[in-house]
């Protein structure tokens, strides 16, 4: 009986541990901060709709992460309740497509999909 409740136990840490696609790091990550400024007429402003989030700790903070590392984007917020992520960056170096193949790939590229994508030109 005793066997049975540990490994009862065991699957059920283990289920808990997994539930999530990836687990984001736990310590907050700092944008680094010798990110090139961004012109303001350079600057346009990405809506996403994201599929395949099941968490906001690990798959949504994985892509805001993912999106904050990429070279020319200046903010990436991704709110896992509504399924968005609002992206801002520089038109010059990236746009909706590149910015969509980004999203898609994080957790090797099976996980997520950006079924929706509208941009708005900062004036």
């Amino acid at each position: 009986m005793k066997k049975f409740k540990n490994i009862a136990l065991a699957t059920c840490i283990t289920l808990i541990t997994i539930s999530c696609k990836k687990e984001a790091s736990t310590a907050t990550k700092e944008i680094a901060s010798t990110k090139t400024e961004i012109k303001a007429e350079n600057l346009e402003t990405a809506n996403f709709t994201i599929d395949g989030m099941t968490c906001a700790v690990g798959c949504a903070k994985t892509i805001e992460s993912k999106l904050n590392e990429t070279e020319g984007v200046q903010e990436a917020v991704v709110d896992f309740e509504s399924k968005i992520a609002t992206v801002s960056y520089d038109k010059t170096k990236l746009n909706a497509t590149s910015l969509t193949s980004t999203i898609e790939k994080v957790a090797g590229g099976d996980a997520y999909k950006v079924s929706k994508a509208e941009v708005k030109s900062a004036k």
